[in-house]
């Protein structure tokens, strides 16, 4: 799964096997900037992006030429890894193929239409279409995908809050914190301002604009309760597309802290405590639901939810390890209801759902899921919630 990365579970990142921080020769970015500048000869470069064995993001970088820049992703070509490496196949049989899914621009090598190539994972079949084979066990897109085609003519929209965590490299102190301490308690860190307040918004700002110029409908951020901690959403997206640009939001995230020196966690519960956890809050609307007198579908999607064993079932699909993750976040403190049982209200964040009073007021709108933890799999999370509350009409 998307989010089932040994980095992204409690203990938020494995223990330092060196004494101290390693002293980092750093790269001169200015000086990578000089290359950047260079034409490229007719030629792009092609950033392929998967999911790995873990969770995990993975990419490489293949020569495509230039018409390929404006190409359908099932124009691309099938590439392929070593499936052993990502622990995504034995090492007899290692060769596992990467088909694209979606296009968006690459900010990391501006000047040139080079481009981020979105893929799912597969296993060969020489007879298969395009070599494709069936798809590998940790590729949780196709049953998505399968599910929104079948809900497509009510036009799920989805608009997903990722919230993430800095760390300072050495992977055990927030971005900002004291080393071996905390800083004051929670109050002034919510939507702050102020060098004693916001810690790592450079980050935020740069991932911000990686993303308009990706192409990635994010539409805010805003620093979270927790310092260090900051949150930006994705969305309105319909169908399919909500998952694929929410990863490729998390890829040019861990990328912007690969070029700052600083760690990301998605880790729902990243220091334990008084301090809040992390989610990844899911809006959902489907056409009924946006519609005049859309609230009735929305009361009806809350019925589904609350159904007998459905908030089991969403609890153990809402973050990789089976609810255990959620369960250190989901407490009925610090904005959260108890993953135990479902509960909805309007306006309340310390329900398993809230519906916005706007919501109420004009009779139609959205809900808003608050149980995915932020290490959630976007594709299992959205199919989820489709195939409670819209496939059981379809």
């Amino acid at each position: 799964h998307v989010v089932a990365s040994r980095s992204l579970r409690s203990p938020p990142f494995a223990p330092s096997t060196m004494a101290g921080m390693p002293p980092y020769t750093k790269c001169d970015l200015s000086i990578q900037a000089r290359f950047a500048e260079l034409p490229q000869g007719g030629k792009i470069m092609a950033e392929y992006i998967w999911v790995g064995g873990n969770g995990e993001l993975r990419c490489k970088t293949r020569t495509l030429e230039a018409k390929d820049a404006k190409a359908a992703p099932a124009d691309l070509p099938i590439w392929n890894f070593d499936g052993s490496s990502t622990e995504q196949a034995p090492g007899e049989d290692s060769e596992v193929l990467l088909k694209p899914c979606a296009i968006y621009k690459d900010p990391f090598r501006p000047g040139s239409p080079n481009i981020l190539v979105l893929c799912d994972c597969y296993k060969p079949d020489p007879d298969g279409p395009r070599g494709l084979g069936a798809p590998i066990p940790t590729n949780t897109r196709v049953y998505a995908n399968q599910i929104m085609d079948k809900v497509a003519s009510h036009e799920p929209w989805f608009g997903i809050e990722q919230e993430y965590t800095l760390f300072e490299p050495d992977k055990k102190t927030p971005y900002g914190w004291p080393k071996n301490g905390e800083p004051g308690p929670q109050g002034p860190y919510y939507c702050s301002i102020g060098t004693e307040n916001a810690f790592g918004r450079a980050v935020c700002e740069a991932h911000y604009k990686a993303c308009l110029y990706a192409g990635i409908n994010i539409s805010g951020i805003n620093g979270e309760v927790m310092p260090g901690q900051w949150e930006y959403q994705v969305g309105p997206c319909e169908g399919i597309s909500s998952a694929d640009q929410l990863l490729i939001s998390r890829f040019l995230l861990l990328r912007v802290c690969e070029q700052y020196g600083v760690v990301v966690s998605f880790d729902p519960k990243p220091i334990p405590g008084d301090w809040n956890g992390a989610g990844c809050h899911t809006n959902v609307s489907t056409k009924a639901m946006r519609a005049e007198g859309g609230y009735d579908a929305i009361l009806k999607a809350m019925e589904r939810l609350g159904a007998p064993g459905k908030q089991e079932e969403h609890i153990a699909a809402y973050d990789p390890s089976g609810g255990l993750d959620n369960q250190r976040r989901l407490t009925g403190a610090h904005e959260t209801a108890s993953y135990k049982e479902f509960s909805w209200g309007v306006a309340n964040r310390g329900c398993s759902v809230r519906i916005p009073r706007m919501t109420e007021k004009e009779k139609k709108g959205y809900f808003e899921d608050r149980r995915p933890a932020s290490n959630m799999d976007p594709y299992i999370v959205t199919g989820k919630i489709m195939e409670t509350t819209v496939l059981p009409d379809c």
